[in-house]
């Protein structure tokens, strides 16, 4: 029978709608060839790969990385880089007076648009933590600890105003929905390290403090790259995966039979239709075949140490951002590339003062857990960390709040190549304008895939007529702060 004919006279997805049941039914490749399953993605110090293995579209590095994997701590919401990272003395002198004009005439604010606006001091007092001398707000104490490891960016601008399109922006470097987030950028072009966990996960918290902003699963989508390169959300409490289990009464053998069948009629399929979704189809069923058992040994935190347990502050399996980073370390040991933590409790229209107080306490013990963690295991040297929100925050008031704010805020980097123990780049002394050493969102992106070994001029896809990459057509590498 040629594949024409199979297909026409039985649906592919006919035949799996009847006889499979749970996720892991259709893993196919690699129980069909279980001697290929070597890791993928290791290179040698030219950023060559190996050549017994594989990397994603990329056949050769641009150039020797410094780092393997990417822990990126996402604060929606818009952390206040005035109560953060910024110190601003003059903004607590002019507390209660009037915003000069020249600082906001013609400006883009979300809601103070047209209303008084009075200039509204740090509410928390600044220390400097480290031999660096880094001046830090004193609502992060642990992290405080760790400022001579840790790179301070004080010039961060982004390009919208809104929750939802910063989100878009900072992940996928444009505020049209419907690009490949930054995640599936990287699998894309560097494949997996693993083959039993996907290489872009995203796990998600909420706090107790401020309000919780949603977070659409677009975020992490894989745009117009092929679907197997999207993130794949784990829930930190309850199943991780739904349907992860093999159903009760079905063996391991009869689930091989039924993997077998359909692998042979996806191969046919696939020479009949050319279609490439088919092949990601594929490997998807491999992958989550596979996640059946190492899901439920990734989520198993029995073998931990109490000492680490008590460092980040949880048990684990509760689906606070505490457990998240515990699972983002061990995640990052299993070979996934790109790891996305959400915490969304930063959204301080009012009450900033105690809201964020609250809400740092809820990320600053797990933060430097993860970072002495990955130092410990001789991790943090090859493993990138971003610390940052979607936006920052006005230094006029809101009531008792600060309203959403695009031209100047703060972010921290850590690991992987960052230089430790140094602020990069200002804004004025109001904490509105960056004016020194600007990073926009672009140049974040650039800086990333510089360390991950890839040029982002170089990694394109072509689309809808043109090459797309994910800094768009701009972007540089913020090389004052490598190491």
């Amino acid at each position: 029978m040629n594949p024409t004919t199979l297909v026409d006279s039985f649906s592919r997805r006919t035949f799996l709608g009847r006889g499979a049941c749970g996720i892991g039914y259709a893993a196919l490749a690699s129980l069909l060839n279980p001697m290929g399953g070597a890791q993928r993605g290791s290179y040698a110090a030219d950023g060559s790969a190996d050549p017994r293995q594989s990397l994603g579209m990329l056949k050769r590095l641009h150039h020797a990385p410094r780092a393997k994997r990417v822990i990126f701590l996402t604060m929606a919401g818009g952390p206040s880089h005035l109560e953060t990272f910024d110190y601003k003395p003059k903004l607590a002198e002019m507390h209660g007076q009037p915003m000069p004009e020249s600082f906001t005439k013609g400006q883009p604010i979300a809601q103070l648009q047209g209303k008084e606006l009075k200039c509204f001091g740090p509410q928390h007092a600044f220390k400097k933590f480290g031999e660096s001398g880094q001046f830090i707000s004193e609502i992060f104490p642990n992290i405080g600890t760790l400022a001579d490891d840790i790179c301070i960016v004080n010039s961060l601008r982004t390009q919208a105003i809104n929750h939802d399109p910063a989100h878009t922006f900072f992940n996928t470097g444009s505020t049209i929905s419907g690009r490949p987030a930054m995640g599936s950028w990287l699998t894309y072009g560097l494949g997996a390290v693993t083959q039993n966990l996907p290489g872009f996960v995203v796990l998600t918290s909420t706090g107790k403090f401020g309000q919780a902003q949603p977070i659409a699963s677009r975020q992490w989508h894989s745009g117009f790259l092929p679907s197997r390169f999207q993130g794949v959300e784990l829930r930190g409490k309850g199943d991780p995966v739904l349907y992860v289990n093999r159903p009760a009464g079905v063996s391991a053998s009869q689930q091989q039979d039924v993997v077998e069948a359909a692998a042979k009629l996806n191969q046919l399929h696939g020479q009949a239709v050319d279609d490439p979704e088919i092949a990601t189809r594929i490997a998807q069923y491999e992958l989550a075949f596979k996640m059946q058992s190492s899901v439920p040994e990734l989520m198993d935190v029995a073998d931990e140490p109490q000492a680490v347990l008590d460092a980040y502050g949880t048990k684990g399996g509760d689906g606070t951002f505490a457990a998240n980073c515990l699972l983002a370390r061990r995640l990052a040991e299993r070979g996934v590339r790109f790891i996305q933590l959400y915490h969304r409790d930063w959204d301080h229209h009012g009450g900033v003062k105690d809201q964020i107080a609250g809400t740092a306490k809820e990320v600053d013990g797990p933060c430097a857990a993860l970072i002495n963690d990955l130092k410990a295991r001789d991790m943090l040297k090859d493993t990138l960390i971003v610390w940052t929100g979607e936006f920052g925050r006005t230094p006029m008031a809101q009531g008792n709040g600060r309203d959403h704010h695009i031209k100047g805020f703060s972010m921290w980097l850590c690991g992987g190549g960052i230089k430790g123990g140094i602020t990069y780049g200002k804004t004025d002394e109001l904490g509105y304008n960056a004016v020194e050493d600007i990073v926009e969102v672009h140049d974040l992106h650039a800086t990333l895939l510089h360390l991950l070994g890839v040029d982002h001029e170089r990694l394109t896809f072509f689309s809808q007529g043109r090459d797309f990459r994910l800094t768009d057509v701009s972007g540089h590498v913020v090389k004052p702060i490598l190491a």
